[in-house]
């Protein structure tokens, strides 16, 4: 599954415990910020996402098969506080330079030249600070490069997919740095860290604004980096000058599958709704990734708009049934032409600030034109 989950804490993990928080709404699930799965890109998203029993995708954008780092939710909103201390004290391109990150400390003796890339956050801010990496690993979905990424990205070798890494490709490529996060592949890092220098964030999807700057001062390029956050930043607060007083709820759905889910606060895109800041339906107001519905509770996505992606093949999700369905057309969103179709890729499983500025570029289009 996709890459969208949001979750973290280093140290504890316990795999075997259910990943579900259950919601009071009857009948649907809050995706617990620390119980969000296992495998991703999906992803945020791939971002990120979350499930039971370890069968489902994680966040940020996530796959069916990875683990999380921390089960519960305690530690999920202390992730930027965490991550405060990463990076390095080093002046801006100066080597040799000791990075701090979710792992411990990694020395680079040198401004790496050959990247490896893990997950789907990780391609984003590479090929954003104008890095083509020689390796990068697939979304279970897609064995492809991001639509939006081609043209920037060069021609990387695959080197397995999120969930599942091609530990001799990856030192086949001999790269001189590899970055990932500690949520994804925590128990491969002693084996990645004898290939190359490994820089670990905490976890993809809601700190991607920070797993930037810690992937940026890899290379040296932290002015870099913060100067595209802060044109981030002036973008969307363009789109929220130009609404004004009149703030339309948003819902970001998902058709995954065996799930359907409401993105919330402490997802990709729910920072990018936060940042506007453009509001969210109450289902969604919660401090977690993601609210799981069935196609009987489609009614609970209703907003001013909805905005709708499809992981992988649509027909191996129930978004046809539930956009054919009685139920969809009653929804306001729907009646009002306001439900529209946007890009996996960038809505759900960048997690990085390529994606994030393509999304308020379609947020712009549709919600503030002209703006």
């Amino acid at each position: 599954m996709p890459p969208t989950s949001d979750d973290l804490a280093p140290s504890t993990r316990t795999p075997g415990r259910r990943r579900f928080l259950t919601a009071g709404i009857a009948g649907s699930v809050v995706l617990g910020l620390g119980g969000l799965l296992t495998a991703c890109g999906s992803s945020d998203g791939s971002d990120g996402s979350g499930g039971s029993g370890g069968s489902a995708p994680a966040a940020g954008g996530s796959s069916p098969d990875q683990k999380s780092v921390k089960q519960g939710g305690d530690d999920y909103a202390t992730v930027i506080e965490k991550m405060k201390g990463f990076g390095t004290d080093a002046a801006p391109g100066v080597y040799p330079r000791t990075l701090r990150h979710a792992m411990g400390e990694t020395v680079l003796p040198a401004r790496p030249t050959r990247v490896v890339v893990l997950d789907t956050g990780e391609l984003d801010n590479v090929v954003a600070l104008g890095i083509q990496p020689v390796g990068i690993v697939h979304a279970d979905a897609s064995k492809s490069l991001p639509s939006y990424l081609k043209d920037k990205a060069g021609s990387p070798a695959a080197v397995g997919t999120i969930n599942s890494l091609n530990l001799e490709a990856i030192a086949a490529l001999k790269p001189d740095l590899i970055l990932g996060s500690q949520l994804r592949a925590q128990d491969q890092y002693a084996q990645l860290s004898k290939i190359a220098p490994t820089v670990f964030s905490l976890r993809p999807g809601y700190p991607w604004k920070q797993n930037f700057l810690l992937n940026a001062s890899a290379f040296g390029l932290e002015t870099e980096a913060k100067a595209q956050l802060d044109a981030y930043q002036a973008a969307a607060a363009a789109i929220g000058a130009k609404l004004g007083d009149k703030r339309p709820t948003i819902t970001p759905l998902r058709f995954m599958p065996g799930r359907t889910r409401l993105y919330a606060e402490l997802s990709f895109i729910g920072t990018i709704l936060t940042d506007v800041p453009l509001p969210q339906p109450g289902i969604e107001q919660v401090k977690e990734l993601a609210v799981e519905v069935s196609p009987e509770q489609i009614d609970k996505a209703d907003a001013d708009w909805i905005f709708y992606g499809v992981y992988g093949s649509p027909s191996s999700t129930n978004q046809d049934t539930v956009l054919g369905g009685a139920l969809w057309k009653t929804l306001g969103a729907v009646k009002s032409g306001q439900a529209r179709p946007v890009s996996d890729e960038t809505w759900f499983l960048g997690l990085g600030v390529m994606a994030a500025n393509a999304v308020l570029a379609d947020l712009k289009g549709f919600v503030a034109p002209g703006s």
